[in-house]
């Protein structure tokens, strides 16, 4: 993955309270939390850079004495965290998530101070081992296998510049790109490291990739006109076995990721028999049942992607790149449109029971 992190393991540990005073009945400040703040522009790789140590421990309560019967709360501990993290236990449970910039997850408790209830001596903060999980979000999300252009399709859709070679396994960490419209409208497109068969069982990136689809509202897969092999040991896949190859990847690792809408962009449409593979291929897409029989049984996904458009690019040309860049908006659109509707029905339905 190079410089990009998607994982960082912290030690966290709430500060221990402050001391009781026995004889007045005093009671002990409470130990500082930790908190999790979510934080444009911070990354895991500047928390790993600027704490090595990777501990967090909160301030410790203060004494009570004669002066403050009432001992102070210790000073809390935050931690500035990137949007989209995925807050889990060291067993691999997830106990949170941090999506939008401000939103706050308590990391670990500080302990009571003591008092009464505890014989007056302090208790110690939670301590415990997180592991944060970045998952990018994107609006759109570009799935393919390798070399079926992803790169060079951010590159011209985009400001991204991300390094494109004509090898197989180019991108090796998630590139993110904004699409600037002339009426000032970004939407931002993370370029995925190049799926292969096998993923959903973790071969290659596997899960490392399919885990950041996941937090991209839509997807859009970049398929080869002329096929695609990965290499000369494994078998060559037509442009239909590729799209249906990398449905059954995402359907095997979550289910879900068929429900979120999709694009598809054909690319590499300036290879020579492009148009004669085109034609082909749209026919095998509007009955893709009758040609399941060609494939393997368990290269057959249970259900197929509905595709909302499917347009054809060549990102060495040019051709199509601004209708692609137009549809990736409509689509957009229409999905805010979609959840803003469901949003008003929702309010609604809650004043008139409220009535």
């Amino acid at each position: 993955y190079g410089n990009f992190i998607d994982d960082l393991r912290l030690y966290v540990r709430g500060g221990t309270g402050g001391m009781g005073y026995p004889r007045l009945g005093g009671e002990g400040g409470r130990g500082g939390d930790v908190w999790f703040v979510a934080q444009e522009r911070t990354t895991l790789k500047s928390i790993r850079d600027r704490y090595p140590q990777k501990r967090f421990v909160a301030g410790t309560g203060a004494n009570s004495s004669v002066k403050a019967l009432k001992g102070e709360k210790g000073k809390d501990c935050e931690v500035h965290v990137p949007l989209g993290i995925s807050v889990l236990c060291d067993d691999g449970k997830q106990i949170g998530e941090l999506n939008a910039a401000g939103e706050r997850f308590l990391a670990a408790r500080g302990g009571l101070g003591g008092s009464l209830a505890t014989n007056f001596v302090p208790c110690k903060g939670q301590r415990r081992i997180v592991h944060l999980d970045l998952k990018l979000i994107a609006d759109v999300g570009l799935v393919g296998f390798p070399n079926a252009g992803k790169s060079s399709l951010l590159s011209k859709i985009s400001h991204a510049k991300p390094e494109i070679a004509n090898y197989a396994f180019t991108t090796i960490q998630p590139e993110l790109g904004k699409i600037m419209y002339a009426d000032y409208k970004q939407i931002s497109v993370a370029d995925l490291p190049g799926l292969i068969e096998g993923a959903h069982a973790n071969k290659g990136m596997g899960h490392k990739f399919l885990k950041h689809v996941e937090r991209t509202k839509q997807l859009l897969l970049v398929v080869d006109i002329s096929g695609f092999q990965l290499s000369v040991k494994t078998q060559f896949r037509t442009a239909l076995e590729t799209i249906l190859l990398l449905t059954k990847e995402l359907e095997l690792y979550k289910e879900e990721l068929l429900k979120k809408p999709a694009l598809l962009a054909i690319n590499k449409m300036d290879l020579p028999c492009a148009k004669d593979n085109l034609n082909e291929l749209m026919k095998q897409l509007e009955n893709p049942q009758d040609f399941l029989h060609l494939l393997q049984e368990e290269m057959i996904p249970a259900n197929t992607l509905e595709f909302r458009d499917i347009i054809p690019v060549s990102t060495y040309t040019g051709e199509g790149i601004e209708e692609l860049k137009a549809r990736i908006r409509k689509s957009v659109d229409e999905e805010a449109e979609q959840e803003n509707e469901e949003y008003r029905k929702k309010k609604l339905l809650l004043l008139q029971t409220s009535e």
